[in-house]
């Protein structure tokens, strides 16, 4: 199994990090912390980068809004070290769900299990 890993993260990008991600992080970065998600956040020694290794598929949604701001030089700190204050109103972050089976369906979708029923219109009919 370690041999198919080892082959399927030199040909990837989608799931964790690249051979040469894994070597570059090795020999420049300087972990900085984890989220909730288990994501790894780096920079350099000289902070001018600063890059995300993600725990599973590699999509951006999946970065707190704390360590977005971290990541794009936003803050100086990362969240780790001076946390941000949230408002009581704040829902916790959540990854973009559009084009899977939990995004959302409004009333009437054709997505849903059962729609709703219309009354609102009369189908059109040829006559």
């Amino acid at each position: 199994m370690g041999i198919l890993n080892t082959l399927l993260r030199a040909v990837t990008w989608w799931n964790g990090q690249t051979l040469n991600t894994q070597i570059y992080t090795w020999r420049n970065g300087v972990k900085v912390g984890e989220d909730a998600q288990g994501n790894a956040f780096y920079r350099t020694r000289d902070d001018k980068r600063r890059w995300v290794i993600f725990n599973g598929e590699a999509e951006a949604s999946r970065v707190d809004p704390d360590w977005h701001g971290w990541l794009h030089h936003t803050y100086k700190e990362p969240p780790t070290d001076k946390p941000l204050a949230h408002k009581p109103w704040e829902k916790p972050h959540s990854e973009n769900l559009t084009g899977t089976p939990l995004a959302y369906a409004p009333a009437g979708s054709i997505r849903r299990a059962a729609p709703a029923e219309r009354r609102d219109y009369e189908a059109w009919s040829p006559e």
